[in-house]
């Protein structure tokens, strides 16, 4: 069975840096997941089958700057985590200051991983993509639609 996460979710991080994955989303991560630096000041969560998938592609990468660079910025934030007895994770404090993570975060389903935001970044994301959500949609699909 694929997984495909979805939904929103408004959870708090404590002043440890603890988060609490919701139920749902833990049963669907399982035991193994990996978070890392995501784009847009956003963290990463993937499955650790589909971060490996992950890895394979871009072990194909071109050997150039552009390949080794985002392979550092990606793979340095990179972690191996779990949960604690309470359903929480530990986020270390460079990706903390890396997604501007403070008190209220926005856990989002998108597809293949979860995505944490800080609270006043997605709702900044959402007021400024909202408008062009259907543009988005007919630009992406509209030829596959039909």
């Amino acid at each position: 069975m694929i997984v495909m996460f979805m939904g929103e979710y408004h959870q708090k991080i404590d002043e440890k840096g603890r988060l609490t994955i919701p139920s749902k989303l833990r049963n669907e991560l399982g035991d193994n997941f990996i978070i890392t630096r995501g784009l847009d000041n956003c963290l990463f969560i993937y499955k650790k089958d589909t971060w490996e998938k992950i890895i394979h592609h871009y072990e194909t990468l071109p050997n150039v700057k552009e390949a080794r660079n985002f392979m550092r910025f990606f793979l340095s934030g990179a972690s191996a985590t779990d949960f604690d007895k309470q359903g929480r994770i530990n986020i270390s404090q460079p990706l903390i200051k890396y997604a501007d993570l403070s008190k209220d975060t926005i856990i989002i389903g998108v597809g293949d991983r979860l995505e944490i935001w800080s609270s006043d970044r997605w709702n900044k994301f959402i007021e400024e993509n909202e408008a062009n959500f259907s543009e988005m949609a007919d630009n992406l699909f509209s030829q596959s639609i039909n």
